[in-house]
């Protein structure tokens, strides 16, 4: 590997070595000529394994799909056996060929919520489904809310599940109008979160040019959102360097709207929490310290809790999303490569069930 390709740490504070330590390292886990290794990542503590949604693929000669401007994406688990090559495999499932996935989070002990952008075809899955991860089950997914009562969504893009209630909070740029495929956009750019035992579903924050990540501080206390407005989505507009590159913070605030409902939180106090130097940044997580991770066109770029970088997981060509293992351990989603990153030992994702 050259050393134009190869991966570093930079210390930015000296609280950086209480993360990477002395023997922090990176693997190259799995390559390939095409970007299968672009978002979601979603860790699976049961099979060891690793979900990962592809970049948006040409279809092949012969299957052309106008709904989906011609493209696919691949959902894949990737086995991280620890001694050798990991082992790669494909999962699909009723739909799958025209979901367009892309977030993802842990869903129970058995399940992963998915993010389906949709197509332009109404009738394709799309919203924020469920799907059963037992080996081989290859059922069908669960839709779980895909309209804000009866309009369509834009393309939801990520997706957080609250683990005090089981609300289920999710992001919904207009990407997939400016990638060619979703229709033209009927609602804001905005932060919603679903309730699953009213279904329930409203609008929690807005003021994004494109939301992306999110997830919460390990006191439930702070949400982040990451806004990725630098990057329009559409090949024909170029990335505006002067754009948003930021990441939110919202405090999450609990009242009781009369005495026969129950507490029902909402977001306030909207501060800008940190702009990422290496830009756009997506994938967002907590380690149980507080410190914020975040996928950067960089890298993984990190952040104190009081919004002080202080460090980078320098990874050319940048990373979208990543996912928390076990014992200190993160995989980054790099495009054509999936990346283990070995950390100290007691390095942990917070409100991950690891």
């Amino acid at each position: 590997m050259s050393p134009q390709t190869e991966p570093s740490f930079i210390q930015h504070h000296p609280l950086f070595s209480n993360i990477v330590g002395k023997d922090a390292s990176f693997q190259l886990l799995c390559e390939s000529e095409l970007p299968l290794f672009h978002e979601a990542c979603v860790f699976d503590q049961r099979e060891h394994g690793i979900f990962v949604t592809s970049n948006q693929l040409n279809n092949d000669a012969g299957h052309e799909c106008p709904d989906t401007n011609d493209k696919h994406v691949k959902l894949l688990c990737i086995r991280d056996n620890s001694v050798g090559k990991a082992e790669v495999e494909e999962i699909s499932f009723p739909g799958s060929e025209r979901a367009m996935l892309n977030g993802g989070v842990n869903f129970g002990p058995d399940s992963i919520l998915l993010c389906a952008q949709g197509s332009k075809d109404p009738s394709d899955l799309s919203g924020i489904i469920s799907l059963t991860t037992s080996p081989h089950a290859h059922e069908a997914p669960r839709v779980l809310v895909n309209t804000f009562h009866g309009i369509p969504f834009n393309s939801v893009n990520d997706v957080v599940v609250s683990p005090t209630d089981g609300s289920i909070w999710f992001t919904d740029p207009s990407y997939g109008h400016a990638q060619g495929i979703r229709g033209a956009p009927q609602l804001p750019n905005q932060v919603y979160r679903y309730e699953p035992h009213t279904k329930t579903v409203r609008a929690v924050a807005d003021g994004f040019v494109r939301p992306n990540g999110l997830c919460f501080s390990p006191d439930l206390r702070t949400l982040y959102v990451t806004d990725t407005g630098a990057i329009h989505g559409s090949p024909d507009v170029p990335v505006d360097l002067s754009g948003p590159s930021h990441i939110y913070a919202f405090d999450v605030v609990h009242a009781v709207a009369d005495g026969s409902l129950p507490e029902e939180p909402f977001l306030a106090n909207k501060r800008l929490f940190a702009y990422a130097p290496g830009r756009f940044p997506d994938g967002i997580k907590c380690d149980l310290e507080g410190n914020v991770y975040a996928g950067c066109g960089d890298g993984i770029e990190v952040w104190n809790k009081a919004g002080v970088q202080i460090g980078t997981m320098a990874i050319p060509g940048g990373v979208a999303n990543f996912c928390f293992g076990r014992g200190g351990v993160i995989y980054a989603c790099n495009e054509t490569r999936l990346w283990k990153i070995s950390l100290v030992d007691n390095v942990k994702g917070a409100l991950l069930g690891i």
